[in-house]
Formats: C-alpha cells, sequence, structure tokens
C-alpha cells in the first residue's frame, strides 16, 4: 500500500511539474490564480476586497494559527528544555535541538501575523518586522522539512546499516547536518527580508502583509523562488523520508524484528508532509501554473493550508518522543517528577491520617488497661 500511494503522489506532482513547465512557454505569462491579490496601482478589486474580508480569513485562519500557537508553543519549550538539560548529546539529539529551534523561532513571532488577520487583514507593525515575520514563517516551513528529512536519513543508516552507523553517526556529520538546515532557512528566509512585504491598499484602507503583491514582482522575483524551494527543500527531502522509512520497515520485517514503533515514526513523518506542508505547496505551483493572475481562485485555499502548515510544530514534539529514545525516557521522568510534587497536600492528608489510626491503636490498649 505504502508503494501505491508513493507512486499516486509522485503521480500528480509529475502533473503539477508538466504543466508548470508548459505554462512557462506561454507568452504574456504571469503568475495565476491568486495565491495572493494582485495589486494594480495599490489597489485592488471588489471581488478581492470580500476574499481579504471573509470569515474563512479573518476568523478560521487566526483561529487555527491560534490553535497550533497554543499547542506548539509550551510542547517545544519543554521538548527543548528536556533536550539541553536532560539527554545526552547524541547525533540524533542535535538534529533533534535544531529542529525545535526552528520551530521556537517561528512561534515567537507568529502571534503578530494571528493578530494581523484578526484585524482584517491591516498589518500595523511596520515593514521591517512584515519581512521578518513571513521570512521565519517560510524559514520554519522548509528548514522544519530537510531537518525531519536529515533525521529519517540518521534513522536509515542506524537501522539498516548498522556497522557504518559507528563512523556515519558521529558529533561531526551531526553538526555538518545542523548546519544544512540552517543553510534552508537561510536559503528560503533571505530573499524575503530583501524584498518589500507590505504595500497599503489606498481604496480599502489596509496595510497587507505579504497577502498583496504587483505582479511584475510575483513573474520575475518570488517565481523562481518558490519553485526552487518547492523542488530542493520539499520534493526532495519527502522522496528522502520515503525511501529512508521505507527502507526501515522493510529491513525490521525480513529480519522479523518488531517493527510497529518504526509505523509509528513512519506515519507521524508522513502526516507532517502529507497534512501540514503538501497542501500549501501544491497549491504553490497551482499558483504559477497559469497565466490569468486576475482569477484569485486560491487565495482563501492557500492561506488555509498555510495555517495548517503550521501544525508541523505541534507534531514534531512526538516525534522527538518516538525518535530517541533518551528523550522519551528523560520527558518521563520530568513528568513523574512534576506529577509527585503537584500532589503534595494528598500525600500530606495521607501521613495525617497514618499518624492518626497508628495513635488509636496504640490509645485502645491503654485505655483497656486504665479500667482494669
Amino acid at each position: 500500500m505504502l508503494v501505491i500511494s508513493r507512486g499516486v503522489f509522485l503521480y500528480l506532482l509529475f502533473i503539477v511539474l508538466i504543466r508548470i513547465s508548459s505554462a512557462s512557454e506561454e507568452k504574456n505569462s504571469i503568475p495565476g490564480r491568486g495565491r495572493v491579490l494582485a495589486l494594480d496601482n495599490n489597489t485592488i478589486s471588489d471581488e478581492q476586497k470580500e476574499q481579504i474580508q471573509s470569515n474563512a480569513i479573518v476568523l478560521m485562519v487566526p483561529l487555527l494559527g491560534l490553535l497550533s500557537f497554543l499547542i506548539g508553543l509550551p510542547a517545544n519549550s519543554l521538548a527543548l528544555w528536556v533536550l539541553l538539560f536532560r539527554t545526552k548529546k547524541l547525533p540524533s539529539t542535535i538534529l533533534l535541538i535544531n529542529l525545535t529551534t526552528c520551530d521556537l523561532l517561528f512561534l515567537l513571532v507568529f502571534p503578530f501575523r494571528i493578530v494581523y488577520h484578526f484585524q482584517g487583514n491591516d498589518w500595523t507593525f511596520g515593514e521591517p518586522f512584515c519581512r521578518i515575520v513571513i521570512a521565519l514563517f517560510y524559514g520554519n516551513m522548509y528548514g522544519s522539512v530537510v531537518c525531519l528529512a536529515l533525521i529519517a536519513v540518521d534513522r536509515y543508516v542506524a537501522l539498516v546499516h548498522p556497522f557504518g552507523a559507528k563512523t556515519f553517526r558521529s558529533n561531526k556529520n551531526s553538526w555538518c547536518m545542523s548546519t544544512l538546515v540552517w543553510i534552508a532557512v537561510a536559503a528560503a528566509a533571505v530573499p524575503l527580508l530583501a524584498s518589500k512585504q507590505s504595500y497599503e491598499i489606498k481604496n480599502h484602507s489596509i496595510t497587507t502583509c505579504h497577502d498583496a503583491l504587483p505582479p511584475d514582482e510575483q513573474e520575475k522575483y518570488f517565481m523562481p523562488y518558490f519553485v526552487t524551494l518547492f523542488s530542493i527543500c520539499f520534493l526532495l527531502p519527502l522522496l528522502v523520508v520515503v525511501f529512508s522509512y521505507g527502507s526501515v520497515l522493510r529491513t525490521l520485517k525480513a529480519e522479523g524484528q518488531r517493527f510497529a514503533h518504526a509505523v509509528r515514526v513512519t506515519v507521524l513523518m508522513l502526516m507532517v508532509f502529507v497534512v501540514c506542508f503538501l497542501p500549501s505547496n501544491v497549491l504553490l505551483l497551482l499558483h504559477y501554473s497559469k497565466s490569468n493572475f486576475v482569477q484569485n481562485d486560491l487565495y482563501v485555499p492557500y492561506l488555509i493550508s498555510l495555517s495548517l502548515s503550521t501544525f508541523n510544530s505541534c507534531i514534531d514534539p512526538f516525534i522527538f518522543y518516538y525518535v530517541s529514545k533518551d528523550f522519551r525516557k528523560r520527558l518521563c521522568e520530568v513528568l513523574s517528577r512534576y506529577r509527585s510534587d503537584s500532589e503534595p497536600s494528598s500525600d500530606t492528608s495521607r501521613s495525617k491520617t497514618t499518624l492518626v489510626s497508628n495513635l488509636s491503636k496504640t490509645e485502645g490498649p491503654l485505655n483497656r488497661g486504665t479500667a482494669v
């Protein structure tokens, strides 16, 4: 079944890529089907006004983001604390630390994006901060994808090639892979930091942040940028993850070992890619596969898919739990210690009850002796 789903998925991606290549040969090709709104002299159409103020944008999108923030921030904060101060600094741990740091950097600025949508897509925090928020958003997305792929490679080497694992799974190689993660983050973030992201909409009295861009800038700047990111920082890592965990499952099954644990890790990994990252990336490709930019059919679905992509920060800590045995052990110790510390009153009441019962037992014989 895994092979069939992999083949169907790759076939769909192949069709999308063909459409992009054919669209690039058309004349006057302007990025289309509105991942963002098309600016015309800093104005938008009446239809675009309705979209940017729809309930899906000003309510559903920020509520989804708020939910992922409320779950992801404490989960990743606890995970980072356990990884830094309670676990051994193994090669896999170093990669997990980088993934958690990547998630937290994004979560720290994400509330400003949530407020922006609640305010009717009106950005009030200035152009520089708009660039930072958008850069960290896409930097986290593609940096996390690369990091998950490298974690999959680490698991592949450890379980499929155990004799070569001692050489490959060294701290030096882990730091090299960590550097690769931050190169991916920088590659995704720097072009966004270097380009204007916020525009004042003259006929609507709002300032958008990456939601309305000039068509020329979309075609000449963002199309090659996002298509390159998709190919190198999403499609390639996805193939690596599918191959790595597919090989792990085949190896464990061939050796007759229990592979329920590996199945859980595989399901979580694929959930991150398919549920969180795949929808937004496919819509991103569809946006650049047409030449009719005025139609904005993809604007609302794309923003909803971006909100879903933020839930990767909620799923990542569960991946840590199943990938690292040391993390799993230390986390259980921390939680059990917290649980015992949070119940002092019950322990005190139990000790008082025991003391009273013991006193009553000793007073009984004394009272009988006095009566005699």
